[in-house]
């Protein structure tokens, strides 16, 4: 397809980009030759006496540096190598940023774990990955305690909130973990060792390690387009080529300058690429926000900081225009925000955009392209539902789902997005079969979502293969039925799933709601307005009104969580009315 996105391009965005072909940590070496005394991280907990006070600590980019060589060594110590893989289960700290560069200039791999997964869960990473070495908070401890010994798990680091931090925030923060009982107290055995006192033991003095570009430096475990959790292997290429090309996407960005919202967690490689590294490459300030809820803290944290780009997700933006008291917090410092993860209605970006003077703008990517494939113009045109056009370097297109055959540009039939590039990965972690079924041979990756694309070259994405919803002999596409539902007044959050009909064998459109503060609606109400906007059979059946959705902690709303609840209300009931019946005199 010709690539008939580069006429929107904004003025200075370059069509290609260009990236040394060199490891992830030399982002952070240039930095500190170009920056050494500009503040590289700024770890904000909290405020205290009316934000007078911050209770957190930074770290310059020459003081960063010193503390991966010194991690490096003491991981080299302790007997890491080259191509081992190190996991990681920490919230959004300082202690992320130095596990990750110290990892990579050993040339190990970082296997990144949600903090929030179950010992089950964290099992499963931990004996698919073969890491050896886990680097965690403290208060997760117990949850590896329970699996250690049914895993490969040999030596554990155990870091503290309060690492790096200087006095007196280190003894607040530690003073009141405790005295809120959010403390777990770990006892040093032979296995177990703790970040700060490695950071003391060992010098920067890590070994030389030759690191190429092909090299993988990354295990981002995904449910990929098929199949259970299996971890995406990104390179130092991958993530070095999209970090590359998300800074291309922002030409008046000012390198030394810029402070960056670190709101998105750093264990997702949106944060860890459009957040992190970005940060790095540009030798901006990382402001580190290990908890962004409540929305209050984020928005504290950019008036107080003056956060200039703010990298997030839409229940942040959605969170930070609905909130009743915004018109008290000075936003105005936010130049540029790129939206990801999931859908962002356009009356969202248009009313951020009032509040902050800055851009909002929606963008798209996978686990598997490291993961930045699309993004709309930052200054040019924004069009309502596109998730944009590809970044450079990029290419797109979509295809017919049962031929394969590509779907010209402006034709109204949908299929299925396929991306190709050098940030897409370079395969499952010992799973050929679905690195095959995923990158066909000609480097094509197939999204598994569906899409269509207009004759400007903008992308739109319409659903994904599995959410498509089958209701009386019609596809009806979730998103769709979300756009109108963002539309009514009183909503504030919404979200559409097919629940399975077994009288019917097909599905039944179901909406469920967030309204927002001090209103209500009816279920009545809501189906009349979707009348108004859409065809009779995209009309949700059913409407269910909550308090709040079911999100991963990068805000996503788990739509198969939602669609798992109905189905065991089904069973039940069928157990119900089996129970009855039986009870029944015959």
């Amino acid at each position: 397809m010709e690539k008939l996105w580069l006429n929107s391009y904004d003025k200075g965005v370059a069509q290609t980009v260009t990236y040394p072909e060199a490891p992830l940590d030399s982002l952070l070496t240039e930095a500190t030759r170009k920056y050494p005394n500009n503040t590289a991280t700024n770890f904000v907990l909290k405020y205290l006496f009316y934000g007078r006070y911050t209770v957190g600590g930074k770290l310059s980019y020459r003081k960063l540096s010193e503390l991966v060589d010194r991690f490096a060594t003491a991981l080299y110590q302790l007997g890491v190598r080259k191509g081992d893989r190190v996991a990681v289960m920490l919230p959004n700290s300082p202690h992320f940023v130095i596990s990750f560069f110290a990892a990579m200039r050993l040339g190990a791999i970082i296997v990144n774990n949600n903090p929030t997964y179950t010992s089950r869960e964290l099992k499963h990473q931990l004996e698919d990955s073969g890491a050896e070495t886990i680097i965690l908070l403290n208060l997760f401890w117990p949850r590896l305690r329970e699996v250690q010994a049914e895993t490969p798990v040999k030596r554990v680091i155990v870091a503290h909130v309060f690492d790096t931090l200087p006095f007196p925030a280190s003894f607040l923060v530690q003073t009141s973990q405790k005295k809120e009982k959010e403390w777990v107290d770990v006892q040093p055995e032979h296995d177990i060792f703790f970040f700060q006192h490695l950071l003391e033991k060992y010098g920067p003095t890590p070994p030389k390690v030759e690191v190429k570009a092909d090299d993988v430096a990354l295990f981002q475990y995904t449910g990929g387009t098929t199949g259970l959790p299996k971890a995406a292997m990104l390179t130092h290429r991958n993530l070095m080529a999209n970090v590359a090309q998300g800074t291309g996407w922002l030409p008046d960005a000012k390198p030394g300058y810029e402070k960056l919202m670190g709101a998105i967690p750093f264990f997702h490689v949106y944060g860890m690429t459009a957040g992190m590294l970005f940060a790095v490459k540009l030798g901006g300030e990382l402001v580190i926000v290990p908890n962004p809820r409540p929305i209050d803290n984020v928005m504290n944290i950019i008036q107080k900081e003056r956060c200039t780009l703010f990298p997030g997700v839409p229940a942040m933006y959605i969170g930070i225009v609905n909130h009743p008291k915004v018109a008290e917090y000075d936003l105005k410092s936010v130049r540029a925000c790129i939206s990801g993860s999931a859908p962002l209605p356009m009356e969202i970006q248009e009313r951020f955009g009032k509040l902050t003077g800055g851009r909002l703008v929606e963008g798209f990517g996978m686990t598997e392209s490291s993961p930045v494939t699309h993004v709309n113009p930052i200054y040019g045109t924004r069009k309502p539902g596109s998730i944009g056009i590809p970044v450079a370097n990029t290419e797109a297109k979509v295809i017919n789902m049962e031929t394969g055959e590509e779907i010209p540009p402006g034709s109204e039939e949908p299929g299925e997005l396929c991306v190709r590039g050098p940030q897409v990965m370079k395969g499952y972690w010992n799973k050929p079969e679905d690195t095959a079924g995923t990158i066909d041979a000609d480097g094509w990756l197939h999204t598994g979502d569906i899409a269509k694309v207009d004759t400007d070259g903008f992308f739109y994405i319409v659903d994904r293969k599995k959410d498509m919803i089958n209701a009386s002999g019609f596809k009806v596409l979730p998103r769709d039925v979300e756009e109108v539902l963002f539309m009514h007044p009183k909503v504030l959050e919404a979200v559409v799933a097919g629940i399975p009909n077994p009288s019917r064998g097909d599905d039944t459109v179901k909406a469920f709601i967030v309204l927002k503060e001090g209103v209500t609606a009816t279920s009545e109400e809501i189906q009349e307005f979707c009348k108004l906007h859409m065809a009779p059979y995209k009309v949700p059946r059913d409407v269910e009104f909550r308090s709040e959705l079911p999100k991963t902690l990068v805000g996503k709303v788990l739509r198969r969580v939602l669609v798992e609840e109905e189905k065991a209300k089904q069973a039940a009931a069928r157990a119900a009315k089996k129970e009855k019946a039986e009870a029944q005199p015959a």
